[in-house]
C-alpha cells in the first residue's frame, strides 16, 4: 500500500512495551494509540522515566513490542522479520540524545556519516561516496576541512548524528532528546536545522524531549505521557493555551517565567 496524502505515515495502536516477569512487571509503554501525519511533527513529552525513549525505540522497533500495532507508510510492521525491517529501516531513522555516546571516537566524521551509505550499499564507488558525504555535511552545517576530524575535535557533534540519520533519505526520524545535552545557544541552531530540513525534505519527527519550550517550538501536535501512558494529546497551541489534564498542568506551572524588573 503506497503512502496517500490522508493516510498517516505512522499509526500506532494500542502500543505496550513491558519489562520483567510476573510480578515484577514495568509498564514502560502502556496502551499508547497515535498517529503522525506526513511532514508533521508529534511532540512526545514528560518527566524523566515517563516511558518516552521506549515509545521511540519500540515504533522503530529497536525494541519488540508486548502488544499493540505498529502501522508503518500503510504496512504493519509489527511483526515482520529482521530481514524484512531492513526495508523499512532505511525510511525510518533516530537522532540520539547523547553525541558523545552514540559517536564512535576511532571514527572521522566522513567515516561516521559514510556508514548507513557503505551498510545500506547506497553508493556506487569511493568517488560518490565521498561526494554524498561532502553533500550530508554541507546539508548540516559541517564545513568541508572537518571530513576527516574525530567527534572530540568538534563543538557540533550533534550534527555529525543528523547527518548520519539523514544519509539514507528516511521519511521518519525519532528525535529522541537531540538537544537536552547542549548549551542553549547551540540547542536553537539544532531546533531551527530540524525545522528547516522537515521543510526542505518533507521529513515526519516523533521529537522526544522534557522540555516543554522546545517542545513548543517544534511540534505540531503534542502528546503528554505519564507513567508509560498518554494522559493528553492537542494541538501545540491548543495544549499551552488551554491544558486539560492535571499533570498537563503541573508541566506547564513548573515552567521558569522572566521575572519583568527582577535586578
Amino acid at each position: 500500500m503506497s503512502h496517500t496524502e490522508n493516510t498517516p505515515l505512522l499509526e500506532v495502536r494500542n502500543l505496550k512495551k513491558y519489562f520483567g516477569k510476573k510480578d515484577r512487571v514495568l509498564h514502560a509503554v502502556d496502551d499508547i494509540s497515535v498517529t503522525i501525519q506526513q511532514g508533521k511533527t508529534l511532540g512526545v513529552v514528560g518527566e524523566s522515566g515517563c516511558g518516552k525513549s521506549t515509545l521511540g525505540r519500540t515504533v522503530l522497533r529497536l525494541l519488540e513490542p508486548t502488544d499493540g500495532q505498529i502501522i508503518f507508510d500503510g504496512q504493519d510492521i509489527t511483526h515482520v522479520s529482521e530481514r524484512e525491517m531492513r526495508k523499512y529501516r532505511q525510511s525510518m531513522q533516530i537522532i540520539f540524545q547523547d553525541p558523545y555516546s552514540s559517536l564512535n571516537p576511532r571514527k572521522s566524521v566522513a567515516e561516521i556519516i559514510a556508514t548507513p551509505l557503505k551498510v545500506n550499499h547506497i553508493c556506487k564507488d569511493r568517488a560518490s561516496l565521498q561526494k554524498r558525504v561532502r553533500e550530508l555535511m554541507d546539508t548540516v552545517g559541517l564545513a568541508e576541512r572537518l571530513y576527516d576530524a574525530y567527534p572530540h575535535e568538534l563543538d557540533r557533534r550533534q550534527r555529525i548524528c543528523i547527518a548520519r540519520a539523514l544519509a539514507i533519505n528516511p521519511k521518519f526520524i525519532v528525535c529522541d532528546e537531540p538537544v537536552s545535552a547542549l548549551d542553549v545557544s547551540i540547542q536553537a541552531q539544532i531546533l531551527n536545522l530540524l525545522m528547516d530540513l522537515q521543510d526542505e525534505m518533507g521529513l515526519t519527527y516523533m521529537f522526544i524531549t522534557h522540555n516543554l519550550a522546545v517542545v513548543k517550538h517544534i511540534s505540531d501536535v503534542i502528546m503528554v505521557m505519564y507513567l508509560g501512558q498518554c494522559v493528553e494529546i492537542a494541538e501545540a497551541d491548543e495544549l499551552f493555551a488551554n491544558p486539560q489534564h492535571p499533570y498537563t498542568k503541573a508541566l506547564l506551572d513548573a515552567i521558569l517565567k522572566p521575572v519583568i524588573g527582577a535586578n
